[in-house]
């Protein structure tokens, strides 16, 4: 039975091949020539060598390799070019390098002009003014911005390990002196708040793609950096106007006066053990103040502002937006270092300094330890005690542990 069925099946398969090869011997004996006078031109004429389709093929690298001996090559247009050297537009990028104006939305007097001009920013080559403040971004700024947080960070938890909390050698009396106002603390921790969010947003924006990136991934990476700049924006101005507050606020006390520069030469006492006297502000927190606070502080907010297009008075050119924009991460990244010694110092660095600022006031031992010229003022009746009216109550109260 099964030998049948494979006959069978074997008879069919011939049968088929047998029926194709009579169908194709049909239709070739049914072909017509077409006449020699219906034959197109372009099939009667031979082909020549490298060509299909009359479509012609050519190896630019084989059309003219000489044309550059040409005495009048390098002034050649892109149509004449063309001619000699397929494929070779260096006459129309030469133009657009020398800025040429063509078609492009850029405002002002770079309208139509794609690519910059040549300069040399400090850290760049000479180069168009793009590339050169890529370099210095990506060769400066970054590497050793980055480096300069991370030296700070690793230099503080040190100092944290070895030193720890800096404690009080005396015993609280419980007679409390106002050191900050109302308005004083409202200005600061305005301010304070609004440098963090310009921080970490900053920091993100900047640095995360090194160490963000490869652990969340680009999707959350990308809605994250999202959120934060426009955090950025907003905290932009409030940080402006509070750092305009805090400066017209704080600058009396941290004018220069007499045992400045000897607490600096003695870093304040701190690898000691004892504190050297001090004003109201010490001559660190002076040097915080105009370093930080006062100089990179408004250079940050200028250019802040600039970047944002904020400024009226200037054009806002890639060229100038390039600067303002190398002026203002040289000047966060240098703000930000000064502040991580602040925050450290006024929170867990040192006793009582974070309840100083929260509750505005601090203990007499903790003013006579850390501020002592200040102290010595306030007991000879220089400067009061209870700055704010009305608040002499407050003296009375015990500190709690």
């Amino acid at each position: 039975m099964a030998f049948q069925s494979n006959n069978r099946w074997r008879s069919l398969a011939v049968a088929a091949l047998l029926g194709l090869g009579m169908g194709w011997a049909q239709a070739q004996s049914l072909k017509v020539e077409p006449a020699q006078d219906e034959v197109p031109p372009a099939a009667s004429a031979a082909q020549p060598a490298g060509q299909t389709g009359g479509i012609r093929s050519a190896n630019i690298f084989e059309i003219a390799p000489s044309a550059d001996t040409d005495p009048n090559y390098a002034s050649q247009t892109n149509a004449e070019r063309k001619q000699v050297q397929p494929g070779n537009n260096a006459p129309m990028w030469r133009d657009v390098g020398n800025g040429v104006t063509g078609f492009t939305s850029l405002p002002y007097l770079e309208a139509g002009n794609m690519i910059q001009g040549f300069v040399q920013y400090p850290g760049s080559g000479y180069t168009t003014a793009g590339e050169a403040w890529r370099q210095v971004r990506n060769n400066w700024i970054l590497p050793y911005g980055g480096s300069l947080l991370l030296i700070v960070l690793v230099a503080v938890a040190l100092f944290y390990l070895r030193k720890g909390t800096i404690p009080l050698h005396g015993q609280e009396t419980g007679r409390l002196i106002e050191r900050f106002t109302y308005v004083e603390r409202a200005a600061h921790w305005v301010n304070a708040i609004a440098f963090v969010v310009l921080a970490i947003s900053g920091v993100v924006m900047a640095f995360g793609k090194f160490f963000l990136l490869p652990v969340i991934g680009p999707t959350l990476f990308g809605w994250l950096t999202y959120a934060l700049k426009n955090a950025h924006n907003f905290a932009g101005p409030l940080f402006a106007v509070s750092l305009v507050v805090v400066i017209l606020t704080f600058v009396r006390d941290n004018l220069p006066s007499k045992g400045d520069l000897t607490w600096l030469l003695k870093g304040g006492g701190l690898l000691s053990g004892h504190e050297v006297p001090s004003h109201r502000f010490n001559a660190g927190e002076k040097l915080l103040f105009w370093a930080g606070v006062f100089v990179f502080g408004l250079v940050v907010v200028a250019s802040g502002l600039f970047l944002n297009h904020l400024v009226p008075v200037f054009e806002y050119t890639r060229g100038n937006m390039q600067i303002a924009h190398m002026v203002h991460a040289v000047a966060s990244v240098l703000m930000m270092a000064m502040f991580i010694g602040h925050i450290y110092m006024g929170t867990v660095g040192m006793q009582g300094a974070y309840k100083a600022m929260k509750t505005g006031y601090v203990d007499e031992t903790w003013a006579k330890e850390h501020h002592e010229l200040w102290y010595d003022d306030i007991k000879a009746g220089k400067i009061p005690a209870q700055r704010t009216p009305g608040h002499e109550a407050a003296a009375a109260e015990p500190v709690k542990a």
